[in-house]
């Protein structure tokens, strides 16, 4: 297993490097477009209804600087033959591969394979986190780099595919779709609440996706009351949603915490 074990820190270490070089081309540092104009501007927070504000996007410096910690943390000697590094290095990985992809196919690519390779990131993001769930964390610095930033990488891609399939189909749609903007966007903001909740209470209440879906939400609330396209309603129940979800994770937490204290001292 050395061998293998050795072969898993390398290919981290690789996919990290490979996301960061896919995000310097994705995002224009070598001459091509920038974010917020690439797909005809479709992808920026005038896109459509449900894309957040641009200061939403700086959660990637956060979740960035977690996945270079944990690459760094990954590759000591004493993580090479850990059984949760097994179990999550593989799949870790590939969640960096699939975010430079997405960058580049939102650079060289079209709206709709951007929308693919967004739905895939979220899937294999969903199946590290469960793992993470499955296998229990080893330490402090295993809970913060494993389960805090794939925490953190969930919730925001989870908020980000609704943007993104928001905006493909907002690109293809007839303009006559305004007309029923606010009731849609109300529908697939309560559908989020409940996939954000079901996110906690299948992670037994962790806060780290709470709190990047709720900031997403929050500037996507902001993007429709400050900004166009304008929509009181939506921003409003954004920002519900968003009190909601960060809410029920406290709660939660909370009363983990409670009775795990109490059953130690049983």
């Amino acid at each position: 297993m050395k061998a293998q074990d050795l072969a898993r820190q390398i290919v981290v270490i690789a996919a990290f490097c490979f996301m960061i070089i896919a995000a310097m081309v994705g995002t224009g540092v070598f001459g091509g477009t920038s974010v917020q104009d690439l797909q005809g501007g479709a992808l920026d927070q005038d896109g459509s209804y449900l894309a957040p504000a641009r200061p939403a996007f700086a959660i990637w410096t956060v979740i960035y600087v977690g996945l270079l910690a944990y690459t760094v943390w990954q590759a000591l000697p004493r993580q090479r033959a850990s059984d949760r590094q097994r179990a999550l290095g593989w799949l870790i990985a590939g969640t960096m591969v699939l975010n430079g992809l997405w960058l580049v196919v939102a650079q060289f690519g079209s709206l709709a394979l951007t929308v693919l390779a967004i739905v895939v990131l979220l899937a294999v993001l969903g199946i590290t986190f469960h793992r993470t769930v499955d296998e229990p964390a080893d330490g402090w610095a295993d809970r913060l780099l494993v389960d805090g930033v794939t925490g953190l990488h969930l919730g925001w891609v989870t908020l980000a595919t609704v943007a993104n399939i928001a905006a493909w189909l907002t690109s293809v749609g007839e303009p006559g779709w305004d007309a029923a903007a606010d009731l849609w966007g109300i529908v697939v903001l309560l559908v989020v609440a409940v996939i954000g909740l079901g996110i906690e209470a299948a992670s037994h209440w962790r806060i780290a996706p709470a709190l990047a879906l709720a900031w997403g939400l929050v500037w996507l609330g902001v993007a429709r009351l400050t900004g166009e396209p304008s929509s009181t309603a939506i921003g409003v129940t954004a920002i519900v949603v968003a009190v909601v979800i960060i809410g029920a994770a406290v709660i939660g937490a909370a009363m983990r915490t409670s009775i795990e204290v109490r059953n130690a001292e049983a």
